[in-house]
């Protein structure tokens, strides 16, 4: 398939007093056209950070650095001019981003919103933006869409607001959606809409899709890759079902073996991961999992092992350093 994005090498800091937080650290990965990635790991892991960097929204004191490249369709996006990155973003490139209320304009119409972000990328008249707009909402499904098109946004409710925006970010028909966890405010019925509302779209319309999330359900239901972030980094990518029936890494096992299954008795307890994710500020020398880790040896506290090949998967463990793990899971994940 045509790569249609590839990040390399990309390194996200902010400078503060204390020193500079390095919250992405060295991350590659690439999307084909039409394709899907998820992007998993605990909160802090450099998720958004890297989202943002991507679409060059990282404010002071933060900064990508120069090192990296961020290339889309052969433009590198980490060295374009302001005014080229304007014409990209929410044209060729869209985002949904976490929460729609801090979002979206409280003193405009929501259809003013779309309207106005088709006028903006795609020079158009006011009637055929508000024609674009309207279309947006029936395509995302909003009942009774030509009304709802003068609704201000806390007429409605949070699964609607944020159909608003994957409306607004689909209005300019994007070859790539960002997508930082959209359904994390929403409760569950409505989060299963909205996943089934982008599957469709992706569908229907080619796009490619970039998914932020922490919920590795979301993950397998929407993506056919996965990178899984911890302490900056990406310490295991794959194919979605390589991923999860077989996990290398063992941070990806512990997110895995935390998850509630079907099933399960309420006594059960789940499998926490222990300690405490480190500081951004003074990263651990060697493997940054290897103080929570149960696989921990001398090595892994002195040298920051790479992604290493195992089949299909890629794991920055040096337990995979010949190919295939030296040690099983200590549980069956899923």
């Amino acid at each position: 398939m045509t790569e249609l994005l590839r990040v390399e090498n990309l390194r996200t800091g902010f400078h503060t007093h204390g020193g500079v937080i390095r919250a992405v650290d060295g991350v590659d990965f690439s999307i084909p056209t039409g394709g899907a990635l998820g992007v998993v790991g605990e909160s802090g892991s450099g998720k958004s950070v890297t989202a943002l960097s991507i679409m060059r929204l990282i404010d002071l004191p933060g900064r990508v650095e120069p090192t990296s490249t961020i290339s889309f369709e052969g433009r590198d996006l980490a060295a374009l001019p302001e005014d080229e990155l304007t014409k990209i973003r929410g044209n060729e490139i869209s985002m949904i981003f976490q929460e729609p209320m801090t979002s979206l304009n409280p003193v405009f119409t929501v259809g003013e919103q779309i309207a106005e972000s088709v006028r903006l990328h795609q020079h158009v008249g006011d009637r055929e933006a508000k024609d674009r707009a309207l279309e947006m909402m029936r395509l995302v499904g909003i009942p009774s869409a030509e009304k709802r098109m003068r609704d201000y946004p806390h007429q409605m409710s949070g699964g609607m607001r944020q159909r608003v925006m994957i409306g607004m970010a689909l209005s300019c028909n994007p070859k790539l959606l960002i997508a930082d966890e959209p359904t994390t405010a929403l409760d569950v019925t409505v989060q299963a809409q909205i996943l089934e509302l982008m599957k469709e779209l992706r569908e229907k319309l080619g796009m490619a899709i970039l998914l932020i999330t922490h919920d590795l359900g979301v993950v397998a239901e929407m993506v056919d890759e996965v990178a899984v972030m911890y302490g900056g980094r990406i310490v295991e990518r794959g194919p979605v079902k390589e991923i999860f029936d077989n996990p290398q890494h063992p941070y990806t096992e512990a997110l895995l073996r935390s998850i509630p299954l079907l099933g399960m008795r309420y006594t059960t307890p789940l499998k926490a991961i222990r300690g405490m994710v480190p500081s951004p500020l003074d990263w651990p020398q060697g493997c940054r999992f290897a103080p929570r880790c149960d696989y921990a040896f001398d090595r892994c506290l002195t040298e920051l092992p790479p992604l290493l090949a195992v089949g299909e998967q890629e794991a920055a463990c040096w337990l995979c350093e010949n190919g295939a793990r030296d040690v099983q899971p200590l549980v069956a994940p899923l």
